[in-house]
């Protein structure tokens, strides 16, 4: 009876010592969220980050602010999301590179997503495409084709982060297309786009949603998008598939992420807050416009689509004989 009782005693210790460690990790369940963004204010993923944070800070209740953690295409912010507490209150807003090429392609990334965060939920997928600059004549993608043979042959292709998707479609539209293309890294679509502006790089290629308000004023324009069809927000705008150039139609995607071992309850709440932001008429709008494809997907659905997109990058990178560095 006495071992009896002295079980039971431990399994109430027991018990209320994992209560204490939920209690520990809701402690500031009152506490801001912050939603690191891996690239500067005003790309972008920035502008996406800040009008979900403004949504789900009403749906959630709590402050949610977005904090710009720049560099490395998006590395030191998924470093910090490792590095920070499993209490809900740091998460990380991304899309493909920092989660399934930045660690094929870096030597020491510092992180590994499958194994150090926990997805909160997808949001939206996205086309990259080619950008040309005002000074650059050419109006379509066989046009860039033959101004670059015009020039020798030569071509420099400005890049929002190193070892990114875009530089290897850069790799890949030379190779197409005949000819010597050179990708010139940026810390983000932000200084590449300026360097556009002023005709200081010919062209450049990066996500939808960062050309698309050049492209609207006419300051930019763009030439050619990636993904299978045209994009609902670029109608004119013709598929790289459409021109021939197959093997481009996977789309990236955007998702929110949390450390690993964030509790449940939090995961569940945060997820379902975010199914309910993106079924808003006036957000699925703004995202809509910003050339995104919006659809909410469960942190399940999210993780799913991690994993067979590296894949398919991962094949990508293979063939392209690129190296960690």
């Amino acid at each position: 009876m006495l071992n009896r009782r002295r079980f039971s005693s431990a399994l109430l210790s027991a018990s209320a010592l994992c209560a204490l460690g939920q209690g520990a990790a809701w402690a500031q369940a009152e506490a801001p969220i912050h939603i690191l963004v891996g690239f500067p204010a005003g790309g972008g993923s920035d502008v996406i980050a800040r009008l979900l944070a403004d949504k789900l800070q009403a749906e959630l209740g709590r402050s949610v602010v977005v904090d710009n953690r720049p560099g490395a295409g998006g590395q030191i912010a998924a470093q910090q999301l490792k590095a920070a507490r499993a209490d809900g209150t740091t998460l990380f807003l991304s899309h493909d590179h920092s989660i399934s090429i930045l660690p094929q392609v870096v030597a020491k990334p510092g992180y590994a997503p499958q194994e150090d965060f926990m997805p909160l939920g997808g949001f939206a997928t996205f086309v990259n495409g080619l950008a040309v600059s005002p000074g650059t004549p050419a109006r379509t993608v066989p046009e860039y084709v033959a101004w670059v043979k015009s020039q020798g042959g030569k071509g420099a292709i400005g890049i929002p982060a190193p070892a990114s998707t875009p530089e290897f479609l850069v790799q890949l539209l030379g190779k197409n297309y005949g000819l010597d293309l050179t990708p010139v890294p940026y810390k983000g679509s932000a200084p590449m786009i300026a360097d556009m502006l002023g005709n200081q790089i010919a062209a450049g290629i990066g996500s939808v949603q960062d050309f698309i308000e050049y492209q609207r004023s006419g300051k930019l324009r763009m030439i050619g998008v990636l993904g299978g069809q045209r994009q609902a927000a670029l109608p004119d705008v013709a598929t790289f598939s459409e021109l021939g150039f197959k093997g481009l139609e996977d789309t990236p995607f955007y998702g929110i992420w949390a450390p690993r071992g964030t509790p449940i309850v939090f995961v569940n709440s945060f997820s379902s807050a975010l199914e309910k932001v993106l079924a808003l008429p006036e957000v699925r709008a703004k995202l809509t416009d910003l050339g995104l494809t919006v659809g909410y997907m469960s942190p399940g659905q999210l993780d799913a689509r991690e994993r067979a997109y590296t894949r398919v990058w991962s094949k990508i990178i293979a063939d392209s004989g690129f190296q960690p560095r």
